[in-house]
């Protein structure tokens, strides 16, 4: 949520972000016109309200001096409590259209943010890591997996329908050993970790901008709540009506969680495999600041850092994106992708994704904190994917497979596994 009086004052910047994301900017006249006529029933109510004030005080002047209240004051405040009963309401029915007007305001991008319609605009920003050279015919993840029978696709569809899959054996040890890696790393770097509501209200959805916009893409329970998509929702929403202390800040908060998505408008797309799936296990950075928009991209820039280490560490070919305008959610200001290496199919596949919000998430979820002066500001936000399996799982099977079938396990993963390779004879 943006401040009203930035978008007062910057309403053209505001409708161009609209138009730069690929949204209506409609949405900022029709709030500023709220906002005008909101404005305006505000000044009447707060004059009928210090008329009754002033009215209550004169009759209680007059109580107090041992004199009945006078009649024409009596029926005035009986007149102005009559027009408060017909303007509060319709006040009340103005600020709640104008409430609900803000939240489909998005956030203006960054100006170091490239503009452009769809992923065809974000921009590689580096290279990292040597592309593998395979004396072999490489497979692709779920093949591997199927044939040491780490991954059963068939039995999974048949039970949970379409991108449901079941790992088995060192496939889901795999999975683990990644986790718990990138757990223990943000751990190390003094993240405090935390488990998650993976079902969340509605409210939380809204205050961390993945509604209204993202609405089609959650299943919803029978009560409902929300089966949340990363655990950047629980995690940023965590202090959510709090004032913070300055001196707590930066809070460094990581959540392990299952994740759950839809993937709506994704229909034929990565039909095969596990790299797009419904329900998937996510280590998450979630990072809560100063209003300080350069202390903000300072850890930003080191947030993408932890991510980079993982894969530099697990030793795995990447590139990062600065990804374009029409290719970033509404709420986000900067967004980085991590594309990871993919031998089988030839091209980098996105793994982990880091935004900056600056204040819009916290006015939605109305998260403070007192400035060491003793004033009060709105934090600022900021998350990154540490690592989503199976996707990341994919990733290393691709690039650890060997000729015979077998996998090499990362170095940094065999103390977790307790192996170095798996094959059909372990």
């Amino acid at each position: 949520m943006l401040d009203i009086s930035f978008i007062r004052q910057n309403a053209q910047l505001v409708r161009q972000a609209c138009l730069d994301k690929q949204m209506d900017p409609s949405v900022v006249d029709s709030l500023l016109a709220v906002d005008e006529k909101r404005r305006g029933v505000l000044q009447e109510v707060e004059k009928l309200r210090a008329a009754s004030n002033a009215n209550a005080d004169a009759i209680k002047l007059q109580v107090h001096g041992g004199n009945k209240p006078d009649p024409e004051l009596v029926a005035a405040g009986k007149e102005v409590k009559a027009q408060l009963k017909e303007v509060e309401p319709r006040f009340s029915e103005i600020d709640a259209e104008f409430t609900k007007l803000q939240y489909y305001i998005p956030n203006v991008p960054a100006q170091d943010v490239p503009i452009g319609k769809d992923e065809s605009g974000n921009v590689v920003v580096r290279t990292v890591g040597k592309i593998p050279t395979l004396d072999f015919e490489p497979k692709q993840h779920h093949e591997v997996l199927q044939n040491l029978g780490l991954l059963d696709l068939k039995r999974a569809v048949q039970i949970g329908g379409f991108r449901s899959y079941f790992l088995k054996g060192d496939g889901l040890l795999l999975e683990q050993a990644i986790l718990k890696f990138a757990l223990d790393t943000l751990v190390k770097a003094g993240f405090t970790p935390m488990s998650v509501p993976i079902m969340v209200n509605a409210e939380a959805m809204w205050g961390t901008g993945y509604l209204p916009w993202g609405e089609e893409d959650h299943y919803k329970t029978q009560d409902n709540q929300i089966l949340a998509g990363t655990s950047e929702v629980a995690l940023t929403a965590y202090h959510q009506n709090e004032t913070l202390a300055e001196k707590d800040l930066p809070i460094m908060l990581t959540g392990i969680s299952p994740c759950y998505r839809r993937e709506i408008g994704s229909y034929g797309k990565d039909t095969q495999g596990i790299v797009r799936v419904h329900a998937f296990n996510k280590v998450e950075q979630v990072v809560l600041t100063v209003a300080d928009e350069e202390v903000t991209r300072t850890w930003h820039e080191k947030m993408v850092g932890y991510s980079e280490q993982l894969l530099q560490d697990l030793e795995l070919p990447y590139q990062v994106l600065l990804m374009c305008t029409g290719d970033m959610g509404a709420g986000q200001r900067k967004k980085y992708d991590i594309e990871t290496w993919f031998p089988a199919q030839q091209k980098y596949r996105e793994t982990h994704s880091a935004s900056y919000f600056n204040d819009f998430q916290a006015r939605r979820l109305n998260m403070k904190y007192q400035t060491k002066d003793g004033s009060t500001k709105f934090v600022y936000t900021l998350n990154n994917t540490m690592a989503a399996t199976p996707r990341l799982l994919a990733g290393i099977v691709e690039n650890y497979q060997q000729a015979d079938g077998s996998i090499a396990v990362p170095k940094v993963l065999q103390p977790y596994l307790g192996k170095a390779v798996i094959s059909n004879s372990n």
